[in-house]
């Protein structure tokens, strides 16, 4: 008799928009709200920085049609980029730059391979979403592409933002 298995079900995370407590203490209690995290990609050979809203699920421009692994040396020759996940709070002043956590990743689109750690992507969206500030192991030029563009994208929300974030991104 074959074995007859259930298919597994899928269990798939689901962003949450506004308060997902919101009115009542039962349904969505733990689950996160990703609605303030926005993941910023930065080409550090090009020198620019893009927010591609596609990176919360690992489908990115950058990332489609890539086979990552943890091994560097499956994408030998390709491409730095950082993927830096800022998220944005607020206080009585208003909104500012609250957590900036950043991630490498190595792309080569001739041989279809990438490098990233997924683990480490994770871990550093959910210190971002807990207002941590890690960009100290970014290079220097990466760092100047990231701080010209948070200025540049709004001026008085860098302002506002901790002067950790102001002094890791001009050193």
């Amino acid at each position: 008799m074959p074995n007859e298995e259930k298919p597994k079900q899928k269990l798939g995370f689901t962003i949450i928009k506004d308060d997902p407590t919101d009115g009542h203490k039962g349904y969505g209690i733990g689950s996160l709200s990703l609605e303030n995290v926005s993941p910023v990609i930065i080409d550090v050979e090009e020198g620019t920085a893009v927010v591609d809203i596609g990176a919360m699920h690992a489908r990115s421009e950058v990332e489609r049609g890539i086979k990552f692994t943890t091994n560097r040396e499956d994408s030998a020759g390709g491409k730095d980029y950082w993927l830096v996940w800022v998220t944005i709070d607020f206080n009585p002043q208003g909104p500012y730059y609250a957590g900036v956590a950043a991630c490498e990743m190595v792309v080569n689109r001739e041989k279809r391979r990438g490098y990233k750690i997924l683990a480490d992507h994770v871990n550093r969206m959910d210190k971002s979403m807990k207002r941590k500030i890690l960009v100290d192991h970014m290079d220097a030029p990466s760092k100047k592409v990231l701080h010209d563009y948070l200025k540049s994208h709004n001026e008085e929300m860098w302002n506002r933002s901790a002067e950790q974030l102001h002094a890791d991104l001009n050193a």
